[in-house]
């Protein structure tokens, strides 16, 4: 693969697109990728490739799947450099971010890798005598992963990685933003030496992703579809995959909301709490979209949390010399700008931010923001943080869970009895007592439940997620029938 020009992977080979899209930076609009838009045709000869190299793979024994999950993983890290140039270009990252996304990418493929002998059945007693009844978990056969471009490393190899581990054969959809760094993806793996047609690669131009994705959806071999991205295009993928009685994995949006109680060291909460709402500029899945805090220490949290921000600096993330690099494109500037003046109109209180310098937005806090407010309510997915102030522990936890969302969710409070009581009544895939929403490990069940999606990512959970169940028994004695 050049630098300039991406191509599908199908089959083992490389293949030009009918066409091809261009992807540009969002720091200069000059060209950062151009690749393969593929056809429709073309998408389904990536499923039928995926199928026909499906009897080998899921054939190889664990330990031939461990080995060359854990080839992928090294080089995985070879690429390195590339990583980070493509996500650069591509999507605005900080080098800090790339490098953060390639390391736990790594740890999930070997993770993958050492969970290909713990992929187990069980004996189940049998009421009829003679009779062994076993449950097997056998490869679903190809699994479509969509990937998003937030973080794009992490969530491209967590697409593929658990899938193949169970013995499926994978086509992987690469977003439209950052093309070149899931192509990279697809590289090492083929670089790791997996079988032609056992991992494949499409992507589309941004007006042909319905058809495209459409027809890997409908393709009779695909049995399994995870994505990862807007709940709103998550509804549509849910929908068609229905109409095709597939198993869908999603994990969309979210707006995850931060606890403060009353006896919360604030030191801590402020300290999580800009991480979670300011890494990677706010744009991930997990980020703290609302921080809701008890009356009785919400201007002391507010004062301290705004001299942390004051310190976030915005600046060119080519230059590597700020926390905070550039978002994705201009049309997320206008989502938060728009968001943060409907707040102000609305009562609420901005405490820090400022004009954007292009796709560079400052890390901006409003205050006072209510229920009524579109802050409160839509997932902002930039570097924006609502807070809100409840009465009390229980007006903090009905604030919490009034949203369609429940990705992630944190609480503070330095008495982990009452913070494990709350966490239980949070409505949220995952919650984190004195810790921050942003928080990822591969061998974690990763999910959400309403509006962010459901099935999980991660360790046993995605064993589950991407193996078929089967029922199978051996008759041991003459049978007896009564007819």
């Amino acid at each position: 693969m050049d630098d300039t020009t991406v191509n599908l992977v199908i089959g083992g080979a490389m293949v030009p697109g009918a066409a091809t899209f261009e992807r540009c930076n969002p720091m200069t609009g000059a060209v950062a990728t151009r690749a393969a838009a593929a056809t429709p045709d073309q998408a389904r000869a990536a499923a039928d490739a995926a199928a026909a190299a499906l009897a080998g793979w899921s054939a190889t024994g664990p330990g031939g799947r461990r080995a060359l999950l854990n080839k992928a993983a090294a080089a995985l890290e070879a690429r390195a450099s590339d990583f980070v140039a493509a996500m650069m270009a591509e999507v605005g990252a900080t080098e800090g971010w790339a490098r953060f996304n390639l390391m736990l990418a790594v740890g999930m493929i070997r993770e993958a890798a050492a969970l290909t002998t713990q992929i187990s059945g069980e004996l189940i007693p049998s009421d009829k005598p003679g009779c062994l009844a076993m449950a097997l978990r056998e490869p679903a056969g190809v699994v479509l992963g969509i990937a998003p471009w937030n973080a794009p490393i992490i969530l491209g190899v967590r697409a593929i990685a658990v899938p193949l581990a169970c013995g499926n054969t994978v086509v992987l959809k690469g977003s439209e933003l950052c093309p070149r760094t899931h192509a990279l993806i697809v590289a090492a793996f083929l670089d790791a030496g997996f079988a032609p047609g056992v991992v494949n690669f499409v992507t589309n131009a941004p007006a042909e992703a319905g058809a495209v994705v459409g027809a890997l959806i409908d393709h009779p071999a695909v049995r399994r579809i995870n994505f990862t991205g807007s709940t709103a295009v998550g509804r549509i993928i849910a929908r068609r995959a229905a109409e095709n009685l597939k198993p869908v994995l999603l994990e969309l949006g979210g707006k995850a909301p931060l606890l403060v109680l009353h006896d919360a060291d604030l030191d801590e909460a402020v300290k999580a709490a800009a991480f979670g709402a300011f890494m990677n500029q706010g744009q991930i899945c997990m980020s703290t979209e609302r921080i809701i805090v008890v009356d009785s220490v919400a201007d002391a949290f507010v004062a301290k949390f705004r001299a942390k921000v004051e310190t976030l600096a915005v600046g060119d993330p080519r230059e590597g010399k700020t926390p905070l690099g550039a978002v994705v494109d201009r049309r997320t500037v206008e989502h938060v700008q728009g968001l943060v003046a409907d707040a102000v109109a609305g009562g609420g209180v901005q405490v820090t931010g400022g004009a954007s310098n292009g796709v560079l937005m400052p890390a901006t806090v409003v205050d006072r923001v209510t229920p009524s407010m579109r802050l409160f309510r839509e997932e902002s997915f930039g570097p924006v943080v609502a807070v809100i102030r409840a009465a009390d522990e229980e007006a903090a936890i009905a604030l919490a869970n009034d949203t369609e969302y429940g990705l992630s969710a944190s609480v503070f409070t330095r008495d982990i009895a009452r913070g494990l009581k709350v966490a239980r009544r949070i409505q949220s895939g995952i919650c984190h007592v004195n810790g921050p929403t942003v928080h990822d490990e591969a061998q974690m069940p990763f999910g959400g439940v309403k509006g962010s999606g459901y099935g999980r990512f991660g360790g046993r959970a995605g064993i589950d997620a991407f193996t078929e169940l089967r029922w199978i028994t051996v008759e041991t004695e003459s049978g007896h029938y009564p007819i």
